[in-house]
Formats: structure tokens, sequence, C-alpha cells
């Protein structure tokens, strides 16, 4: 079929048959896989915005694929807010905590989930997170949070027993924080990551092997810290290994448990962990055993433009350009995890390595089917460009052209420029399809998402390079990207806009205070005042600005010299605020002060509250309504009309 010449259209006013509505239809996000670590059975969780952005758990049994958790389940712990390894299977059984009281459950398929935990004094004061089962089934072995009726909260290593009994007992609570407990095979020893106040886990951790009885903790084995950060410990016949960054990047290294140190089972410049934010996530794996020994090692290489997979030292670049989370599955070869590419969703995936070393992939949860053409893909550029005030540094970023075969713009014209801000702030821009990326795109927007400075997947140093830059560095940065991009001729330098969640919602609001570049912006949940965020945020991210900005109260000054809510004076482009009214990480007051102080001035802002939502949006309904609402706000103000029939925005206008 011979495809009719595009007809010329404005910039930002291309038809297109991604809509809103059709992003969240019979999509599901897949983030953790486990194979169960005694029959080799596949479980992943789906999380479904036509839900309510409900959470349920999948398993494979044969050839077919069954829901595991009641239909009213909704599997997701709350432990650090963000969560994360709320399930793991163990014999057939699944362990997870339900949402809504935060209680540890066990199921049998088939039968109804039985409690293994207590009522607490009041709602979800007691959480658990991140568990693994004992060898002989007894004792789950998890992270439990404790929020005491005087306000303090408490983070600590529990064995809860799995028999219904309801007997829990501390492991270990000597620190602020703890993760990822991990039992050896024989079950006599056991692995945790704790750290302290003021650090976070991708900072400087300490790891802990112990000695482990029965429902108790025994003599310590090791304790190794220092100037690192440890994640993603596993045991095998192997040993221990865990990930380490003590020497630039997050390589896997082998723990000599005898003499203290680490041996380096990977080494390059990638990074094969994430900032653990959540808990769970496991980016390498090796079946336990084989007829000669241990089996196969897989892990994922994070490299910029997408992941490579390194198979027992060798690297596979054709499987997937983004891998979440890893597991085991047989005695030597077979791994399953979470991967998606440039052009499919994320996928439940097994990775087999044959004895003659051929690498096979095949699919046991396949990605929902595209509902547009594949000519409205886009594989993005990556860029590196100057940065900083005398262009001293370099950052990152992946640039997406607008992509339409049946659209084209004007003569002359250059098409608008959508830049994203990722959140954390230490998080990357996602090297895979985003659907709703596409949905600028195939408009004839383009879109650039910046891996600015603090952004992960370039080292410690890159990482840290944010340390009491926060607010200025990132900012820099993405002000950086696009200017290159217009002064490369790649887009309209007077119709640029922002866009940011969270930690990148504070960048977007900075970038409009601070400097003059962008015509409007969108905040979604967004930090407007440090000051408060650093006295009134949850507990693990409470002393997260002492590195990002400096120690409170003792650097005040410079709190309040960086948050947007004190230079409103210098806000004169349009906004439109998105907040989730049940959000205990970024409060909606945050949002609410910028902004009264928007609508004092006259500067144009549109305001969107969504109940109960939290940090996200997860409804079907109001990822929709947000989405549309910023194109429609944008346009707007931009001067493009979108396509389709899109419900109108409340602007403010002020005067």
């Amino acid at each position: 079929m011979v495809r009719a010449e595009p007809t010329v259209t404005p910039y930002g006013a291309w038809p297109s048959p991604i809509t809103a509505a059709s992003l969240v239809e019979g999509a599901v996000g897949i983030s953790e896989v486990h194979a169960d670590p005694v029959d080799g059975s596949v479980w992943w969780a789906e999380s479904r915005p036509d839900e309510g952005g409900r959470t349920a758990v999948m398993r494979q049994v044969g050839a077919e694929v069954e829901e595991v958790t009641p239909r009213d389940a909704n599997v997701r712990t709350l432990v650090h807010e963000y969560g994360g390894g709320a399930w793991w299977p163990h014999g057939g059984d699944l362990f997870y905590v339900e949402f809504a009281d935060q209680r540890l459950r066990r199921l049998t398929p088939g039968s109804a989930p039985a409690l293994l935990t207590e009522e607490p004094a009041s709602p979800r004061a007691l959480r658990y997170a991140d568990g693994r089962l004992t060898a002989d089934g007894r004792w789950c072995i998890c992270v439990r949070e404790r929020h005491d009726t005087d306000g303090e909260v408490a983070n600590e290593i529990v064995a809860v027993t799995t028999d219904g009994s309801m007997r829990v007992e501390v492991l270990w609570a000597g620190a602020d924080f703890v993760m990822a407990p991990r039992l050896s095979v024989d079950g006599d020893r056991l692995a945790w990551i704790s750290w302290d106040h003021p650090e976070m886990p991708w900072g400087n951790t300490t790891l802990h092997v112990h000695r482990l009885g029965d429902g108790e903790l025994g003599a310590e084995i090791l304790t190794l810290g220092g100037n690192q950060s440890f994640c993603e410990p596993a045991w095998g016949t192997f040993g221990l290994r865990v990930c380490s960054d003590h020497d630039e990047w997050w390589n896997l290294y082998d723990v000599d448990l005898d003499a203290g140190q680490l041996v380096a089972c990977t080494a390059g410049p990638f990074e094969i962990a994430t900032p653990p934010w959540v808990f769970g996530m496991q980016r390498w794996a090796q079946p336990a055993a084989g007829p000669d020994g241990p089996g196969t090692l897989f892990a994922a290489a994070g490299m910029p433009t997408g992941d490579e997979l390194i198979v027992d030292g060798r690297t596979v670049t054709t499987v997937d350009s983004s891998i979440i989370s890893m597991s085991p599955r047989d005695a030597r070869g077979s791994v399953v995890f979470a991967g998606s590419g440039y052009g499919h969703e994320t996928e439940v995936v097994e990775v087999t390595v044959d004895d003659a070393g051929n690498v096979s992939r095949s699919v046991i949860k396949a990605a929902r089917e595209l509902r547009f053409d594949r000519t409205l893909l886009v594989e993005p550029e990556w860029i590196t460009f100057a940065t900083g005030p005398d262009e001293e540094a370099i950052a990152h970023a992946l640039f997406y052209p607008p992509t339409n075969p049946d659209h084209t713009g004007p003569d002359g014209e250059r098409p608008p420029l959508l830049v994203l801000a990722h959140g954390g702030p230490t998080g990357q821009a996602r090297r895979q399809l985003q659907s709703g990326l596409l949905y600028w795109t195939s408009r004839g927007i383009a879109v650039v998402d910046v891996d600015y400075r603090g952004s992960t997947g370039y080292g410690r140093s890159y990482r840290k390079a944010l340390d009491g830059q926060w607010g200025i560095a990132d900012v820099q940065d993405c002000v950086a990207a696009a200017r290159f991009l217009a002064e490369r001729g790649d887009v309209d330098a007077e119709r640029l806009m922002i866009s940011g969640g969270s930690a990148g919602g504070f960048t977007v609001l900075a970038a409009l205070a601070f400097h003059d570049v962008f015509a409007a912006g969108a905040s979604r949940y967004g930090v407007a005042d440090l000051e408060a965020l650093a006295t009134e945020t949850h507990k693990f991210e409470s002393r997260y600005l002492d590195s990002l900005v400096g120690p409170y109260p003792e650097d005040r000054a410079t709190y309040v010299a960086r948050s947007p809510i004190h230079h409103v004076d210098r806000l004169d482009a349009p906004m439109i605020v998105l907040q989730g009214e049940d959000d205990e990480i970024v409060p909606p007051n945050q949002s609410e002060m910028i902004v009264a102080a928007l609508e004092a001035k006259g500067v144009p802002v549109a305001y969107l509250l969504f109940a109960g939502e939290q940090h996200g949006f997860r409804q079907a309904d109001n990822i929709v309504a947000a989405l549309e609402a910023e194109l429609v706000f944008f346009g707007e103000i931009l001067g493009f009309d979108p396509a389709g029939d899109l419900p109108p925005v409340p602007i403010a206008r002020g005067g």
C-alpha cells in the first residue's frame, strides 16, 4: 500500500490516533517478577489504571496464566511511602501486603487469604515489605516499618511465622533504615543493608551478614561500609553477591566473607543497580547451581542508549532496552525478567542459555498490542551538550522529534519543544516505549527527556554532581538541552515548554522562577517550598535535602533562596499544576501555595486536584484528565489548536 503524501498541518495540531484514553485502556504496569524458588513457577504483578490503580499478582501455570489474588485485592505496601516489594512466592503460596490495612497475608491459590500479622493499634501503623521465606517455609523474613502513637517511625528486620499464629520476632533494629533481607541457600545466614540519616540508600550504606537461628539472629559474620552504596544482594551456591558503586559504577561483586573484601564479577562503565526508591528491584540473577556448579550469570548493564544483557561476561545486545527486575528460574541457565523496548511495552520474558552458549528469548506475558501504526514509534537520539554558567560541564538527554507520517509542519516553521525533567532527582530518562511520550510527538511536538546532573546511569560522580546544587545544576541542564536543540534548528526557541513531577516538578518551578527561557510549564506534585518539604515530609526523605541543598535549619538561607515560592515576583510564565489530594510525600499545600501566588500576580494558571490520588496518578480517569489538560493548556498558551474533542481547562488569569 502506497501512503499518501503528508498533509501540511501546524505543529501541535496534528491529529493522532494516540489518545489519552488509549494509553490506559487495557494497560497494565509490570514491575516485579519472581520465579518461585521451590517450583520455578513464574509470578508477576500488574498495576491496572482502569481498575482504580490496584495491583494484582499473576502466575503462569503450565501454558495458562491466572490471577492469583482476589478481585478486590490491592497488593501494595507503604513502607517508605514509595513501597515496592509487597509480595513474594514460595512453594506455590503467595505472601503479600494488602494496601488497605498493610497487614501481611498468606494465600494458597484457590483458598482465601490467611492473615499473618496482627491488627495494629492505629490504621496502617505496621507495614511490611521485601520478604523472603526460610528454606523450611516456617518463617518470613522481611522489613517492618512501625508507626508509633507518638509519631516516631522505626524500621526493622523481623521474622513472621507463616502458620497464622501471628508471632513476630524483631531480628535487628540498629539503624534508621533497612532493606533487602536475603537468606543463604542453606538458610543459616542472613544478609541485609542499612543506612542512617542523613544518608539515602544511593549514598552510603552498610552491608551486614549474620548467622540466623530459629526466629532469632545469631552472631555477626561481616559488616562492610565506607564511601559506597550497596544494593541488590543475593545468595546462591556461589556465595553472596552484591552491587556496589565504590569504584564509580554500580557493578556486581562477590563478597569474600572471610577476608571482608569485594571481588568484581562485572566491571565496566555501566550501572547494574538502580537507586532503591522502592523495594524489590533486582537487575541481575544467577541460578543457584547446575550439574557442574553455579549457573549462568545474567545482568542488565545500564548504558546511555539502553540496557544491554550480560550473560557470563559477554554482551547480548538484542534483548530489551529496559530491564526492570530479574529472577533466576531453573538450576542453571534460565532467568525471567520484566523487559521493554522502544517498540513494545513491558513484557514478562524468559531468557535461556543452552549448553552451546546460545541465548534465546521467549515471552511469558506479552505486552498489549499497539493501538496505533508502528510508523508513529520513535527511537530517540541520545544527545550530549555543554551546560553550566561557563559551559564547563556536560549533561545528557534523549531527543524525540515530531513523528507522524500523515502530517508535516509548514515550511519555515519549527515545532514546539516539551522538556521533561524526571523525578528522584536520581531517576533517569526511560529507555523504552512510552506511549505517553508519543502522545506529544505524534501531534507535532518535539520532546527531550533530560538526564540532568544527578541522574542515574552515568556513574556515582555524575549522580553526586547534584549534591548541594539541587535547583541549580538540574535547572541549568534542562535550559541547556532546550537551547542546544533550538540552536541546532530542531525546535522553535519561542515555544519551549517544561514538565516534571515530584523532584522534576521542583525543577520546573525553579526553571520558571530563575530563567527566562520557557513559555509555559507543567508541575505535577512539585516542590514549591524547600523549607516545608524539609519539615513536613515523611521519614524516608526527611533528611534527603541535607545533601541536595544543605543541613536544615543551619542552611535555612539557602532553602529560602532556592524555593520558588519566595520568588513569585520572577514567575511570569503560565503554568498548569496537578496534584494528588492524598499525597504524603509532597502535600497539596505545596502546589496550592504556588497556585495562590500566581493567581495573586495575575499569571495564567490552571490547578487540578485529584481525589484519591497519592504521589503519582494511578486511576485511569485521572491519568487521562491530567494528560489532556496539559495538552489543552499548552495549546492555549502557545497558540496551537490540538486536534480532537478535548475538554476545556479552567485557567485563572487574575487581574
